[in-house]
């Protein structure tokens, strides 16, 4: 059995060890929070317009996407006919 100095050397170990990872995390979070003071936001606007460019996009691929796949639909039903 390990005495009493070992054992405490070990909780001080393991102490010290989440003691560390919760410095390390809460020095994350403030590093996080002065990088995200630097950023420059869009304005509502701004946002809007890039929604609505993303939207158009979405639905100009979705179209091309559907013809690629009816066309090589039509192609694989004309070679097994």
């Amino acid at each position: 059995m390990a005495n009493t100095a070992e054992k405490k050397n070990i909780f001080k170990r393991i102490g010290g060890f989440f003691v560390n990872l919760v410095k390390g995390i809460g020095r994350k979070f403030k590093e996080m929070y002065f990088e995200l003071k630097k950023v420059t936001w869009p304005t509502k606007k701004d946002m809007i317009n890039y929604s609505i460019v993303v939207l158009v996009f979405i639905v100009i691929m979705g179209v091309i996407i559907g013809v690629i796949d009816l066309g090589a639909g039509k192609l694989v039903e004309l070679l097994v006919s």
